[in-house]
């Protein structure tokens, strides 16, 4: 299948010598300057793992699974894409070798191949355009971050197909940008470029020749050994772009632009458009010099030592701190703990968060951590599981429902505030069994849905809104059978689904800043315009250091 020369141009990104260098955050820069210029600006990741996309795979491999707003659940680079992006991404942006043979072997299946042997090139590779294809409709520019490393056995089809595209839409519609490590030895006090030529080398004997290098360094590239990286890899010595390490990730568009990146692309492309604008960036980084107060945030999960299973959530409160000039140093405290030590690690802390998760592991010490926070009057915001666990505190210890409990972790509780809805409605609030073996994926309700507020209601406040539109992740539902019971026992609910009146958010009036919700607002927070919830909660939390 020969790619279609439309309008749309399309920049890959490859990487090579190690992975984590950075690419999502390479790609999601230029994008910006991209964006800043005036350009309507795509993305699309393309991951080599087997899995049909990352909804089940564990936190401890692959960090935060990001939701779109269609409900794809995909990679975390995707994050990145969207807090610097105004493009809104979509399941038309994220692609695994998964999907890709799965497509394939299903049409192979309805017979679309008219009984030919099926291979990976032409099939697989022609598959992997189209995908791109798609996902770029309409664009100005398509940015394509191919996950991995140059070398690695998986990505190979996804480096053959953008070889392809290269070769039928013509250098002028296609851009290649490599991203390589250059390290520094401090023994001999040298910078290495060796890597980043063999990794090009690698490349090219694909038949790829990267255009621009981005260059991971920890330290300014001296012009000696920019001009060495130039020679050795054909590219000239202006596409070799130096990343070095910041304390900000929003300092990268600048860093980029210092160096002329998005001039480099504009004239690859022939394209004539106004100086990018990076003021709004400037002003978020500048943000930074402003934070006059610190307030502890304890995170408390069962992830503890992997920042990027809370990836959102973390940027999220970052960005609230821009917005209320508040440096937020998040504690992660693992869940367990909290119930060893009868929530002292909780005390100094000036707020409490109860982040999303699955499985039985820790469950005891959110429920704990939600109690702590409810009767120490500490700024409790909890997200997903974090309202549930409130809810289930809340029904036992203020509601009398002792053995009050989710049928998540506990198969036939006493009290099943929290239940799949299929266990509850129309059950009059008796569970129902449930096959164990059946498939719980036609139960998650994914992407985003509206919710409608409470007028009056602390949300309501913090959204300045009527009906707000959320993104979901989850299976289990707040049982309304339940309802009743704790609201006579002071538990608000203030956000209802606008479908079937599911409970979406619930918060205490007696309480400085104590809100649950069920979907996941991280989704949607960028650097520029914050979040309205974590911006309330960071405030509150400010409000307490203040008053300590």
């Amino acid at each position: 299948m020969a790619a279609d020369a439309a309008g749309t141009r399309y920049i890959f990104v490859t990487g090579g010598v190690v992975s984590s260098l950075g690419k999502g955050i390479a790609a999601a820069s230029l994008g910006a300057l991209l964006e800043a210029r005036g350009l309507s600006v795509s993305v699309i990741k393309l991951d080599p793992y087997l899995n049909v996309d990352a909804g089940t795979m564990s936190p401890f491999q692959h960090g935060e699974v990001y939701v779109t707003r269609d409900g794809a659940e995909t990679d975390l680079d995707l994050g990145h894409y969207e807090r610097f992006l105004k493009t809104r991404t979509s399941r038309l942006s994220n692609f695994t070798t998964g999907q890709i043979y799965n497509n394939v072997i299903n049409k192979e299946r309805r017979g679309d191949y008219l009984g030919g042997t099926v291979q990976v090139i032409p099939h697989i590779t022609d598959e992997i355009k189209r995908c791109i294809l798609q996902g770029g409709e309409g664009a100005d520019i398509c940015l394509v971050e191919i996950g991995g490393t140059v070398g690695d056995i998986e990505s190979l089809p996804f480096l053959e197909a953008i070889r392809q595209f290269g070769v039928e839409l013509g250098r002028d519609r296609v851009l290649f940008m490599h991203l390589t490590l250059v390290p520094y030895i401090p023994s001999s006090q040298e910078m290495k470029t060796k890597p980043t030529q063999h990794s090009v080398k690698e490349l090219r004997s694909i038949g790829i020749q990267p255009d621009i290098l981005i260059c991971r360094v920890d330290r300014p590239l001296p012009e000696n050994e920019r001009r060495k990286i130039a020679l050795f890899t054909n590219v000239s010595d202006r596409a070799v772009i130096a990343a070095i390490d910041v304390d900000d990730i929003y300092k990268m568009p600048g860093l980029l632009q210092q160096q002329a990146l998005d001039g480099l692309v504009m004239d690859h492309f022939r394209i004539e458009a106004p100086h990018a604008d990076l003021s709004n960036w400037s002003r978020l980084v500048d943000a930074r010099k402003t934070q006059d107060v610190t307030v502890r945030v304890a995170m408390v999960g069962k992830y503890v030592d992997l920042a990027d299973a809370y990836k959102s959530v973390n940027e999220a409160l970052s960005h609230a701190g821009l917005h209320t000039g508040t440096r937020v140093d998040i504690h992660y405290v693992d869940s367990e703990t909290v119930v060893r030590d009868g929530g002292a690690c909780l005390a100094p802390m000036d707020a409490i968060l109860v982040p999303g998760g699955f499985g039985e592991r820790g469950i005891e010490g959110k429920i704990a951590a939600a109690r702590f926070a409810r009767e120490n009057n500490v700024p409790y915001f909890g997200i997903c599981l974090g309202m549930q666990v409130a809810c289930i505190e809340y029904a036992r210890s203020k509601a009398g429902l002792e053995g009050a409990h989710s049928t998540e972790f506990v198969p036939d509780p006493e009290h099943p505030v929290i239940a799949l809805v299929t266990e509850w409605h129309d059950a009059g609030g008796t569970v129902q069994t449930r096959d164990a073996d059946a498939d719980l994926g036609g139960t998650m309700r994914l992407g985003e849905q509206r919710c409608d507020l409470v007028e009056g209601s602390l949300a309501a406040r913090c959204y300045r809104a009527e009906s707000i539109y959320e993104r979901h992740r989850h299976r289990y539902e707040f049982n309304n059978h339940y309802r009743d019971a704790l609201a006579e026992s002071g538990l608000v609910f203030s956000g209802f689904s606008a479908d079937d009146g599911l409970v979406e958010i619930v918060e205490l009036d007696d309480h400085p800043w104590y809100l649950g919700c069920q979907f996941h607002p991280e989704f949607t927070s960028t650097p520029r315009s914050g979040h309205p919830l974590f911006i309330g909660f960071i405030t509150a939390a400010r409000a307490r250091r203040k008053d300590a």
